[in-house]
């Protein structure tokens, strides 16, 4: 990732952090340093520091009482209301995709999955919850449905913080492809109500693997102050 250019700062700002977030390059609880970002950046501190008050504004990060803003604490019923809602959202998205994909995307979604097979390999969990988010917005950006992206890219930007931890149960290594393998098989065929039951099926996989490691983390939660990133 290069350096944010100077046309429209504040923007290019939001939607890099926004994209952190998405990604899981930060975790709950991680405390956001406006200094340490607008390093990483190349930039001054004001269009970063705007950004955080946006994404606070928009609940996808939080204002601790110290003035520090924050990604929100582990919460087990939090993420499962996510969990409930990404299920239709993105139920809804992957159905209208099966409809709209091309043959050319498909083969880039092929190819997608063969990385992923390897990050599971070689216990790459970085690599594999980054290709994890491309495969899927891939998927959702083929439902030409610009608004309903926007809703999921919002709960992925809450979400995406606790996505690390799905390896957290060896069980989950085993399972980790086997509904994309399904999903592109019925994108091949064109079969909606297909698709949209397994990307349902591999959220519902990834939140009973996360459910127990958030209560447990949950437990024991202590703020962490970034001094490097996971960028």
């Amino acid at each position: 990732m290069g350096k944010i250019e100077n046309r429209t700062l504040n923007e290019r700002a939001y939607d890099e952090i926004k994209r952190s977030l998405i990604a899981g390059h930060f975790r709950p609880s991680d405390v956001l340093v406006t200094r340490t970002l607008a390093e990483y950046y190349g930039i001054s501190t004001t269009p970063v520091r705007e950004a955080l008050q946006r994404l606070v504004g928009e609940r996808q990060l939080v204002l601790l009482p110290n003035r520090s803003v924050a990604v929100p604490a582990w919460d087990v019923e939090k993420y499962l209301e996510l969990a409930r809602i990404r299920r239709e959202l993105e139920g809804l998205a992957a159905e209208l995709a099966a409809a709209n994909i091309t043959d050319k995307k498909i083969r880039a979604l092929e190819k997608v999955l063969l990385d992923i097979e390897k990050s599971i390999s070689a216990k790459d969990i970085s690599a594999y919850v980054n290709l994890n988010q491309q495969f899927h917005f891939a998927i959702y950006e083929s439902a030409n449905s610009p608004r309903l992206l926007q809703m999921i890219q919002d709960v992925w930007g809450q979400v995406g913080p606790y996505f690390l931890e799905l390896f957290s149960d060896p069980v989950y290594e085993s399972v980790a492809n086997t509904e994309h393998v399904l999903i592109l098989e019925s994108l091949r065929a064109r079969d909606g109500a297909g698709v949209r039951k397994h990307i349902v099926a591999d959220i519902a996989s990834a939140a009973e693997v996360l459910e127990p490691r958030i209560q447990e983390l949950a437990s024991k939660d202590d703020r962490v102050l970034i001094g490097s990133l996971r960028l």
